[in-house]
């Protein structure tokens, strides 16, 4: 059988750098070896620049693919969510082809496999195609526990259109954000089968602080300007993640996504709870809504399981996991081109459960490969 033989100046196996060293494939991209390159023999090819598994995506929202451009900038978050619900109003021709054309672009970024937010069906027919994984986080909303039943059917109906294609494994009904969902939809959607995945919004702003120590602040204003009626809600004290984790299954892996506001206490009270819990970190979606970032330091220091993800075109100018890369490098110029490069490979397969085939270099996979050369990264298979 004939193979393939890459040298890169370094090749990053998914968990750290090796120097000369090639990686060995097979005719279709499967991994065979990283043997010495004194062992390798004849027939290299060479690759300029580092050499990496493909990217993973973990937090993404492709249906909002046609609101680049259409949404301002550093308005803060409850601004941000009416802009979003407010201009929605597109064809469903353009709405399909901007989510072509955002697949297009992730695959040219190097992006190989993306946890992807639906509230519709728009997205199926192109992940049909099969040209990028995905795990499809149906997200559900819905602050007034009267409605619970109907809107926990709307979700059921998404789910199913997404579970006939690609099977339970890859969809799971998720709650949006812990502000946005009531305790007896809470209820359906954690009890709901095969939901040992999930996915939720977390401490993405200060706002959702201060509506869950004190029920003020943002969103108070935002839910009064959307005629919601509060009454059910009783502030905690506590933060937000201290207040509304509890209610997962303990079974039950969480993606928390953004994490801006999270705190050394939240991280603590989260290694208590025994639920595998990944930190992803949207950096450009931050900055785009709020000119924020997380504590970066905080979740390496504390050890935390981090992850990368995009968001959407409404809250990014890219769809590129190596820009959230080149934004964090920026504002922390400390931190290991490893390190990072972890996050994107082999933190990200773990945190979807995939690491059987993707996030590293390790024989029997098909993780694809991403070349970074001169702060720019292209896929190459």
């Amino acid at each position: 059988m004939p193979f393939k033989k890459l040298q890169a100046d370094l090749l990053f196996d998914g968990h750290r750098f090796r120097e000369r060293q090639v990686l060995v494939l097979s005719e279709d991209e499967i991994v065979e070896n990283i043997i010495d390159l004194d062992q390798a023999g004849s027939d290299i090819e060479k690759i300029e620049g580092i050499l990496s598994p493909g990217f993973i995506n973990c937090h993404c929202h492709l249906e909002l693919s046609h609101l680049k451009g259409h949404i301002d900038e550093n308005t803060g978050l409850p601004a941000f969510v009416r802009q979003v619900v407010q201009k929605r109003n597109f064809s469903e021709a353009d709405i399909l082809a901007a989510i072509e054309a955002a697949e297009a672009a992730m695959l040219q970024n190097g992006i190989v496999a993306v946890g992807d937010i639906s509230n519709t069906l728009h997205t199926l027919a192109q992940k049909q195609k099969r040209a990028i994984y995905y795990h499809n986080f149906i997200e559900a909303m819905g602050f007034n526990p009267q409605v619970a039943d109907s809107n926990f059917n709307s979700y059921q109906h998404i789910y199913n259109g997404f579970a006939e294609q690609f099977g339970p494994k890859q969809v799971s009904i998720t709650p949006h954000a812990p502000y946005s969902v009531s305790e007896p939809l809470w209820q359906k959607v954690i009890t709901h089968d095969n939901n040992g995945l999930l996915s939720i919004h977390n401490q993405e702003t200060e706002e959702e602080t201060l509506w869950f120590q004190q029920k003020t602040g943002g969103f108070a204003d935002m839910f009064k300007a959307m005629g919601l009626n509060t009454d059910s809600f009783t502030a905690s004290g506590k933060t937000s993640l201290q207040s509304y984790f509890h209610r997962f299954l303990p079974r039950q892996q969480v993606l928390l996504v953004h994490n801006v506001y999270t705190t050394k206490e939240d991280l603590a009270f989260i290694r208590q709870t025994g639920n595998k819990v990944f930190w992803c970190l949207c950096p450009n979606a931050n900055q785009y809504i709020s000119r924020a970032l997380p504590d970066i330091a905080m979740f390496i220091k504390n050890e935390a399981a981090v992850v990368l993800g995009t968001d959407s075109l409404a809250s990014n100018h890219q769809l590129s996991i190596w820009e959230e890369i080149q934004t964090l490098r920026k504002a922390h110029s400390n931190i290991p081109l490893e390190l990072m490069l972890q996050w994107a490979t082999s933190n990200g397969a773990k945190a979807l459960k995939i690491e059987d085939q993707y996030g590293s270099f390790e024989k029997g996979k098909r993780p694809g490969m991403v070349q970074i050369i001169n702060s720019e990264a292209r896929r190459l298979y």
